[in-house]
């Protein structure tokens, strides 16, 4: 059945629900009502589950379907480790809870329909899963137990909370320890474990390696290109040939540099800056990956697939293979490479007071490190000075524009949230041997300031032309949400001005202002960025509330994202005159989706990243068993206080370890205080740790205090 028919399909079935003659029945009346052979009644399911997804029809109790009355709800299921979980629905805020007896045979990430239950034991609503629409998971990674005639397999993930069986000859001889992929063939009713079939052996569990790619494989994130994708990038990767070079502005005699950290091998933008009078002239040229990459091509459909490159602690899984990233798409020192310019003229304001987009041929004449930039302009390192000489006033003058630009910004606004992010140093068998902050840094901030000027230029001259386009857009935090953090912060003598139930994003930013360096900035940054919404991709400009911004878009990273080679795409295809009616309607067709899927691809590699920072950070605290650390409270809740370190790794001390006292949570002051004693302990407070244990499979590190007496208020 074919995407018209099952439409037509579903049109009729519909309407004939609606009419008066109709009344609820099972799916078997139904098929031989509709006259539907059993060969085809998966199709008929598959047609009333795409209603019910839709909230067009429900589906009883007893199995009998019927026109929507909003008995019914359709969500996410996401299970807990201790049995029971939770369904999410698209569009609402508070999802339902599931009593562990309730979750008739669902499992984590499943689509189900509930219906809510009259009667409720906590303070959210409840409810009972009545069917499972679509399973969320064909294949689970976890860890093979053998027993005697059969094998079962623990997910790593928690959140599935059943094991599952697996027949002694479908195990593929996997051992006990053995991390593993496997099928599910059965999923299990009520009462019934799962079952499935070992597909692929990763490794043992203490083989170097095997941790990350189980972790990989849980992700679903695809590791390998086909054959074909390799052999069209070899094909395309070229020297850059005069053929090329025709109809583009050539840079080439205009000082370029590109400024990355030292391991970085895609160098996929590069600057130029001079000064006129008193204006700037800022080139921002980014590799013309388009040239390379052509729409509906084997490359072009494998980068849309992957939507974006995913950093993870021990490798890179690019979105484009090797030969493109970090080759003939690299903007290499020294070798005429092919590029999309966006070329600003700004003013001492911060106006960009002129701009042109062209496709261009340029040639880099250095490649500078970020250290090697901060050891010019901030440490003024002499002999490093000596060396880069001739390229000195570019970055003096890149120095005096970034800080012309953030001044502007941060005028209307923007807000800046400066977390250090984690280094994570390896040896060569992949254990974590040094953890440390990863600071931003004076040539990080310059290229961050490049980047969102290019970024909002582009997005704002398209907006204008009115053309198709894919925008970064960040809504407005929900009004219940900055409510709770206003009543939070005012703890601690802070405020922000709510207006007509909306917050303008300069009060957010003038609260991260106030609270710099003081104890409590890390947790009051942490609630605010968790008060606001995440950005995703989108077809309309509906403005970006954290850069305080109408206009935004990714046009810097077309290497490793997918939205910015889309839209170099059709840029270039407005600069060649070609964007026609027809070419219109193509785009205005395909980029909801492209917006959509590359959001959805773009929070697995978020949380794959985060996943393996933190197994690395508990391997790495399992060799510091009974070790004493200095940390600060950096979080306090009912079940204890977390405490981060200066490497940025967080731990729970449990309120069963505080032997002192009995404590008790104080909701509004974010404390927990002795009953006896009036110990008390609060954020940002520092506080000497002993880490006890730690749980690779949960990824949690748990700390006990090493001397209360001292730390205690």
């Amino acid at each position: 059945m074919d995407r018209e028919q099952f439409e037509t399909r579903k049109k009729m079935i519909y309407e004939f629900m609606c009419s008066d003659l109709y009344v609820p029945m099972k799916i078997k009346e139904l098929a031989i009502l509709l006259s539907v052979p059993k060969s085809q009644r998966n199709d008929l399911e598959e047609v009333l589950n795409a209603l019910i997804l839709e909230g067009k029809i429900e589906l009883s109790k007893k199995g009998k379907y019927s026109k929507a009355e909003g008995k019914f709800i359709t969500g996410t299921f996401t299970g807990h480790p201790r049995g029971f979980g939770f369904v999410s629905v698209e569009g609402e805020e508070e999802d339902i809870f599931i009593p562990a007896d309730q979750i008739n045979g669902a499992l984590h990430k499943d689509v189900v329909q509930v219906s809510i239950s009259p009667v409720t034991t906590g303070k959210r609503r409840e409810g009972t899963i009545v069917k499972v629409l679509s399973r969320g998971m064909q294949q689970i990674v976890g860890t093979y137990e053998q027993s005697k005639n059969f094998g079962f397999v623990v997910p790593d993930d928690q959140k599935i909370a059943k094991d599952i069986f697996v027949p002694k000859e479908r195990s593929k001889g996997a051992v006990s320890g053995h991390k593993v992929v496997v099928e599910i063939t059965d999923y299990g009713k009520k009462d019934k474990k799962p079952e499935g079939k070992v597909v692929e052996i990763l490794g043992h569990i203490n083989d170097p390696g095997t941790d990350i790619m189980s972790l990989i494989k849980a992700y679903d994130l695809p590791v390998e290109f086909p054959e074909k994708v390799l052999n069209q990038a070899v094909r395309v990767a070229k020297d850059v040939s005069t053929a090329d070079m025709a109809g583009r502005m050539d840079l080439r005699d205009w000082q370029t540099v590109t400024i990355d950290g030292e391991d970085a091998k895609d160098l996929d933008d590069a600057i130029t800056i001079t000064k006129e009078g008193e204006a700037y002239r800022l080139g921002v040229h980014i590799a013309d990956v388009t040239n390379y990459v052509q729409e509906h091509s084997a490359l072009d459909a494998e980068a849309l697939k992957r939507g974006t490159s995913v950093y993870l602690v021990d490798r890179v899984i690019p979105m484009l293979p090797h030969t493109l990233s970090n080759g003939i798409c690299s903007l290499n020192q020294g070798e005429n490479r092919l590029a999309l310019s966006c070329i600003m003229t700004i003013d001492t304001k911060g106006n960009v007071i002129d701009h042109k987009i062209a496709e261009t041929i340029i040639c880099v004449d250095r490649r500078m490190s970020y250290t090697n930039v901060k050891k010019i302009l901030e440490d003024k390192d002499e002999a490093v000075i000596a060396e880069y000489k001739e390229l000195v006033p570019m970055f003096e003058r890149m120095q005096e524009l970034a800080a012309i630009l953030r001044k502007k910004r941060m005028k209307r606004g923007s807000i800046d949230f400066d977390f250090p992010e984690t280094k994570i140093i390896l040896d060569k068998e992949g254990h974590p041997v040094k953890i440390k902050p990863y600071e931003r840094n004076v040539a990080t901030k310059i290229i961050e300031d490049f980047m969102l000027i290019a970024n909002e230029t582009v997005a704002e001259d398209f907006f204008w032309q009115q053309m198709p386009f894919v925008y970064r857009t960040h809504d407005n935090p929900d009004t219940e949400k900055i409510h709770k953090l206003a009543t939070f912060i005012n703890n601690f003598g802070y405020s922000i001005h709510i207006g007509q139930d909306e917050v303008h994003p300069k009060e957010l930013q003038k609260l991260l202002q106030k609270i710099e360096g003081s104890p409590e900035e890390p947790l009051i940054s942490r609630l605010t960025l968790r008060s606001m919404k995440q950005a995703k991709y989108a077809t309309m400009s509906t403005g970006h509330f954290g850069l305080a911004t109408s206009y935004y878009c990714h046009f810097t990273s077309p290497i490793r994202r997918y939205p910015d080679l889309q839209i170099h795409r059709i840029i270039k295809e407005c600069l060649r005159g070609k964007m026609n009616e027809n070419r219109m309607a193509h785009y205005d067709k395909i980029l909801p989706e492209v917006a959509k899927h590359s959001s959805e691809m773009e929070r697995r590699a978020d949380e794959a990243e985060r996943e393996t920072e933190k197994m690395k950070k508990v391997e790495y605290m399992s060799k510091h068993i009974g070790e004493e650390f200095e940390g600060v409270i950096s979080g306090v809740t009912a079940w204890g206080l977390y405490v981060e370190l200066p490497d940025t790794i967080e731990g729970l001390v449990h309120i069963t370890a505080l032997e002192d006292d009995y404590y008790e949570y104080h909701e509004a002051t974010y404390e927990l205080v002795g009953i006896v004693t009036n110990h008390r302990y609060k954020l940002g407070q520092k506080v000497k740790v002993v880490c006890v244990s730690t749980d690779k499979l949960l990824r949690t590190i748990d700390f006990a205090l090493a001397d209360e007496e001292e730390v205690g208020e």
